[in-house]
């Protein structure tokens, strides 16, 4: 299927590895122009030199874009190398776990929610001059369902709500702003990777109990849903969270 996504200028945040580096090359499949971003310079520039051997136009910003600084530099790249932006992806989260619970809160608070934020209101001129600007947010299913840390928990359910709002609020200036809540993803590296190499068996068991698909997903299965959400082809789709998980979510909303 042809996605109308040729020439677009594309911010996707996190993008060295794992299902940034996914989304990034699924853009770059469609013939989107990118701008991408990650803390690590060698493993960013790696990322990009991988897209530009296939062909793709790639702009690489090291930065923290939980630091507002890093963040404007950010999207000044994009807008310098490509006269604007047509996408932004945030994919940047977690879970902040150093100092006491009301600081991991705060520091969880401001990677899961105020990063995103904080990059789509600079964003926000060029993706309404762009005529097609669309948002995607990625947060887990554990934003949609009890699982996980509590401050995980809590601060992608705030990322949620924040983008159904922005969503809402939008929508009249042509701008989409939808959200993924991605199951569990195993890539090398990740979080599900390292644990299946240090117990297979839970793993295994894990994988049986909790995802009705069988297996963990694959980072570019997360990506066609991201590249999707991101095209004029889901032009009424405004203000969703899409579950990509295998089955694993359990909640009936």
């Amino acid at each position: 299927m042809e996605l109308g996504l040729a020439g677009r200028s594309v911010i996707v945040t996190g993008a060295s590895r794992g299902l940034g580096q996914a989304i990034a090359a699924g853009f770059a499949a469609e013939g989107a122009r990118l701008t991408i971003c990650a803390r690590g310079q060698e493993a960013l520039a790696a990322a990009a030199a991988a897209l530009r051997a296939g062909g793709a136009a790639v702009v690489a910003v090291a930065g923290d874009v939980t630091q507002a600084a890093d963040a404007e530099r950010l999207v000044q790249a994009a807008v310098a190398a490509y006269g604007g932006i047509d996408v932004l992806v945030n994919n940047v989260g977690g879970t902040a776990r150093a100092g006491d619970v009301a600081e991991q809160w705060r520091a969880s608070f401001d990677l899961n929610v105020v990063s995103a934020l904080r990059l789509m209101e600079l964003a926000r001129p060029h993706l309404t001059a762009s005529g097609q600007g669309a948002v995607v947010n990625i947060s887990s299913i554990y934003g949609r369902e009890s699982g996980g840390p509590a401050a995980y928990n809590g601060t992608k359910a705030a990322q949620i709500a924040m983008s159904k709002a922005y969503a809402l609020q939008w929508a009249a200036q042509g701008i989409r702003v939808n959200n993924i809540a991605p199951g569990s993803i195993l890539f090398e590296g990740g979080s599900w990777w390292r644990r299946q190499r240090e117990d297979p068996a839970a793993m295994a068991r894990f994988v049986a109990e909790q995802i009705a698909a069988g297996r963990f997903g694959r980072p570019e299965e997360l990506a066609a849903a991201a590249v999707f959400l991101a095209s004029p082809r889901a032009s009424w789709v405004i203000g969703a969270t899409l579950n990509v998980d295998g089955g694993q979510s359990r909640s009936n909303i």
